[in-house]
């Protein structure tokens, strides 16, 4: 399986009952494909950089869980056509931990005093 995430935002003028409702048929979608769910982080209500169908404002929630690709593309096929999703954006989360990855692209302290060394060397 793969790992996922689900970007939702809804109509921020939804109950909250409604927008519980959203996620949970998210939720069932995925666990009936054969994945797993792992987490819900509900961000709330967030100004937008610009009006989407004459709102500005969107109610957003981070879905990450575990799927086949065919789950992933039904569960974007039913946010498509569920009245009160605005936008909602899938990705592939990545392998490696979030230290490991900034790590990785950190230049070292050699790597900075290079640079330096030689800017000194072409001033003299």
């Amino acid at each position: 399986m793969t790992p996922y995430e689900i970007l939702l935002m809804l109509d921020p003028e939804l109950p909250d009952e409604r927008q519980s409702e959203i996620v949970q048929r998210t939720r069932e979608l995925i666990e009936q494909g054969g994945g797993n769910w792992e987490a819900l982080d509900v961000w709330g209500r967030r100004k937008l950089s610009y009006e989407i169908d004459k709102k500005a404002d969107g109610a957003y929630h981070l879905l990450t869980f575990q799927a086949e690709p065919e789950t992933l593309d039904e569960v974007s096929r039913v946010l498509k056509i569920t009245d009160g999703v605005m936008r909602h954006m899938a990705v592939r989360r990545s392998e490696r931990r979030p230290a490991e990855t900034v790590a990785a692209s950190a230049p070292t302290r050699q790597d900075e005093a290079e640079p330096a060394a030689a800017v000194q060397e072409e001033e003299e």
